[in-house]
């Protein structure tokens, strides 16, 4: 099975966190590669990318200055598999990725991602949150799988991909 890499930019002006890979990222080894979810349609069209990539071209966002990891690296069909210890060894991964590359802002792809990282956290949806990571801003995007209902189609996803666009603009 193909390895999932990071996109690491240092000192990025975005940071993009998944849960986890899906099982077709875990197969093709790339990020956001289930077919049908807009991920890369919604960068492109937020205006976050200058073109359209695809999810094979994901190691080019370095050349944007954003970075791309997930909370945790195991392969799963779901993330309801991933266990609290691996839950626990994500944040601590993870905030020690934030230290070392410095971010100004980082974004988390689904409220549920970032209730895992701050766990006490209030039911806040999606959106600019007044928690920060090593002093970088903390964004929430909707995760953009179909099965986020609470978003259910592409144009309500993209107006929270464009808030973050706007707010990388102003901050970075």
């Amino acid at each position: 099975m193909p390895r999932l890499h990071d996109v690491v930019v240092r000192r990025p002006r975005l940071l993009l966190v998944g849960i986890n890979p899906g099982l077709r990222s875990g197969a093709v080894g790339h990020h956001f590669a289930g077919n049908g979810n807009p991920f890369w349609r919604l960068l492109a069209a937020a205006k976050l990318t200058p073109t359209l990539l695809t999810y094979e071209e994901d190691q080019r966002l370095a050349e944007l200055g954003i970075a791309l990891t997930n909370l945790c690296a195991r392969t799963t069909r779901t993330a309801a598999e991933l266990t609290p210890a691996e839950i626990s060894r994500g944040r601590a991964i993870l905030a020690r990725k934030i230290a070392a590359w410095r971010p100004a802002v980082v974004a988390f792809v689904g409220l549920t991602l970032y209730r895992m990282y701050f766990p006490k956290a209030a039911g806040r949806g999606a959106g600019a949150m007044t928690e920060q990571i090593e002093g970088a801003r903390v964004f929430v995007v909707p995760n953009p799988s179909g099965l986020n209902a609470s978003f259910p189609g592409f144009s309500h996803k993209l107006i929270w991909f464009q808030r973050l666009r706007r707010l990388v603009d102003r901050v970075a």
